[in-house]
């Protein structure tokens, strides 16, 4: 019997095809399967056809409907495996299959696809410009080095033509991916050593062969960041009804790498761009727990209750639903998790209070007081200097550092501001109220009074994590192997918490990762977002240095983001509907489409407009809701840990995107003033980030600063 198995090719288009054309794909797949080869290699329904003229002599074609084709690589070499590799209109489907050579990586072992006669028609034209080029970009690593790091010769050929990396970019698309990605990561100024180890070595399997193989079922075995092989019917039919679920949890190799080593001697950071897998690595490396034999209990925390209730979804599509390991792990947030230990142990614990409470119960206070300081100022003091150090008296806090306030303060002001914070917590004990990192604060005494309660956390989007916070997750869990994961980006730091992890206790040193490579979006859609932060510094989730996006890449390519003024909020909201029906002509499915904005009252008018188009739309209030089949509206805040096909991001004007009442007056404090508006350039950096294939950012009026000014370019 033939075995059947899908290139991610295949699933980057599968999910824009039609309906007629999915079910044309269903129905060939499954005759494929019932068929030995023999059977299928005579087959006049399936029509499995050898492609002429084609650069690989294994290409084949298969009959999906009357006008689509399946291209399919076939094996020369006595074994089973076909590999689908695309779905196309019939004459595409001939051209495309003519020009690509599937070949395996002699570094990684994995099996890459080129553009190999459009490669070889474009190098002599960059090889004639070459001859007058001042310097050339790879020419410091020798030919060696390359083949060592798996350049074949063709693309070896291109690469000494290659004078920047503007021309590496006019390459990208037809290169092997494992080679593009060697070559990236030189280009951005990687040594070769950290190249093999953050590429090759991650990419190839512990059990390769010591010399390269050609037989297909072998390559494609080394391969299985780009390739699933069919293990049966159901197996089948479950792939292609939610090709998009199969692939929410799948490991690439990068992550494996980190999901799945034995032990580590500490606490591991895992940090990386929006798309690249750190959720995913995180839910892997829980299954890699609870694999042990000690049934050792796991905390999976976060920050919100609709990231907490994406990863139980995810860990359970990962566990296949297995209820004696699901009942080893507690998914839920931090402050929940602290609230629960809290009641655990005090009989009637207050209960936490919103934001809008304590700026009132802020504002009261200075009224009382009649203090020089704004509420705004104090209510940061007290998150940031107070809580952030967990001072419990006046002499801590006169001692204090206060790094990261851009307002100084003498002793005397100190002690102004210490009258104000014990008057804000006694009318929050007289009301029988709290604060919830008060709670938190709570919760670490009792954890550090009573002793943990897990062998293992895993922490997912920890760049949110407050001090408090992180105090119980230290006490939570005993230091020793394997206590602490934690996985996030500070690109995406989208509320107002800083944090140095090792003054903590959460030392990181030497086990820490970076994952740079995307899986979610275009590198259209990511380099047009990254500008979006260009102009400032992120500093890193340790608090140690800065962070870079350096390096950060994708392999997918797509349209370029579309961005829109309009004259008025009626005119933006009108034209939203059109675009929107014009990506459901395009076959997108309305729960595919995002739509956000900084505020409900802008997603209010959004709604009215695309049911009065006849667009069904759902609102998301924290996540999505089961079954939900309309288009997606939700602030930007909410869009953190969703993604969609095509994402339109509404509302982004001068007035709205930053908001003013989140940004510190400059002459009150500057330093605040910086992290508010990075805060609100990473807030919208994470809303074009949900975008897998279509990014489309509009205002009224005049545009927000942050828009890059040639984002139209």
């Amino acid at each position: 019997m033939p075995r059947l198995a899908f290139a991610n090719s295949f699933w980057d288009g599968y999910d824009s095809l039609e309906k007629p054309i999915r079910a044309g794909v269903r129905k060939a797949m499954a005759k494929f399967q019932a068929l030995t080869v023999a059977e299928l290699n005579a087959d006049k329904g399936l029509h499995l056809e050898s492609v002429e003229q084609a650069r690989d002599p294994r290409m084949r074609t298969i009959r999906i409907t009357d006008f689509w084709r399946g291209v399919v690589l076939a094996p020369d070499d006595g074994s089973d495996v076909f590999l689908l590799v695309n779905v196309l209109p019939h004459d595409d489907a001939y051209t495309w299959a003519t020009k690509r050579l599937y070949s395996a990586n002699t570094a990684t072992r994995a099996l890459e696809v080129r553009n190999a006669v459009a490669l070889d028609e474009l190098t002599p034209l960059y090889e004639e410009a070459a001859r007058t080029a001042p310097e050339l970009l790879f020419a410091k690593v020798s030919d060696g080095t390359l083949r060592e790091l798996g350049i074949d010769h063709q693309v070896l050929r291109a690469v000494r033509s290659i004078a920047d990396k503007v021309q590496l970019e006019a390459f990208a698309t037809l290169l092997p991916e494992d080679q593009l990605e060697v070559l990236q990561y030189l280009a951005e100024g990687f040594s070769p050593e950290e190249v093999y180890r953050d590429v090759v070595a991650v990419r190839r399997p512990a059990d390769a062969p010591a010399e390269p193989v050609e037989d297909l079922a072998t390559v494609i075995a080394n391969s299985t960041a780009r390739i699933r092989l069919v293990t049966g019917p159901q197996d089948l039919e479950e792939m292609l009804e939610q090709p998009f679920a199969a692939w929410r949890v799948f490991l690439h190799p990068s992550q494996r790498r980190v999901a799945y080593r034995t032990s580590y001697g500490g606490p591991v950071q895992v940090t990386g761009g929006p798309g690249t897998g750190k959720t995913v690595a995180a839910l892997h490396r829980v299954k890699h727990l609870l694999g042990r034999d000690d049934g050792s209990r796991v905390l999976l925390t976060t920050f919100t209750n609709a990231l907490a209730a994406g990863l139980r979804e995810n860990l359970a599509l990962l566990l296949d639903s297995d209820q004696d390991l699901l009942k080893r792990v507690d998914i839920t947030t931090v402050d929940a998790y602290a609230s629960s230990v809290v009641r655990g142990h005090d009989a009637g614990a207050p209960q936490p209070v919103g934001d809008r409470e304590q700026r009132q119960l802020w504002g009261n206070v200075v009224k009382r007081l009649a203090l020089p300081f704004g509420e705004q100022f104090l209510a940061q003091e007290y998150r940031h200097v107070v809580l952030g150090q967990n001072l419990r008296d006046l002499d801590s806090y006169l001692a204090a550092s206060r790094r990261g306030r851009g307002t100084a303060l003498g002793p005397w002001r100190r002690k102004l501001v210490w009258e104000a914070i014990e008057l804000f917590e006694r009318l929050l004990r007289e009301r029988g109220e709290t604060t919830h990192l008060g709670v938190c604060a709570r919760a670490a005494d009792l954890l550090r009074e009573h002793g943990p309660a897990y062998r293992h956390v895993v922490v997912d989007e920890a760049q949110d994590l407050h001090p408090a916070q992180w105090r119980v997750l230290r006490a939570a869990v005993a230091a020793g192997p394997d206590d602490l994961l934690l996985t996030g980006d500070p690109h995406q730091r989208i509320y107002d918490s800083r944090v140095t992890l090792g003054s903590l206790g959460v030392q990181t040193t030497g086990r820490s990762f970076r994952l740079r490579v995307n899986y979610r979006s275009t590198e259209e859609i990511l380099a047009w977002s990254a500008r979006l932060l260009a102009p400032v510094t992120v500093e890193a989730m340790d608090g140690e240095g800065n962070d870079s996006l350096a390096g950060y890449r994708s392999l997918l390519h797509g349209r370029r983001p579309e961005t829109v003024g309009c004259a008025s909020q009626q005119e933006e909201v009108s034209a939203l509907a059109e675009q929107v029906r014009e990506w459901i002509a395009d076959g997108v499915a309305p729960a595919e489409i995002g739509v956000c904005a900084r505020f409900n009252l802008t997603l209010d008018k959004a709604a009215d407009h695309l049911k009065a188009a006849g667009i069904p739309v759902v609102r998301v209030k924290g996540q999505i809701p089961p079954g939900a089949d309309g288009v997606q509206l939700a602030t930007m805040h909410a869009m953190k840990g969703l993604e969609f096909r095509a994402v339109a991001v509404i509302g982004v004007s001068a007035s709205v995107v930053p908001f003013a009442r989140e940004i510190t007056p400059a002459e009150v404090d500057p330093l605040q003033h910086e992290a508010d508006m990075l805060r609100e350039r990473c807030l919208l950096f994470v809303a074009c980030t949900r975008a897998r294939e279509a990014l489309r950012v509009s205002w009224s009026g005049e545009a927000s600063a942050f828009i890059p000014v040639t984002a139209g370019a």
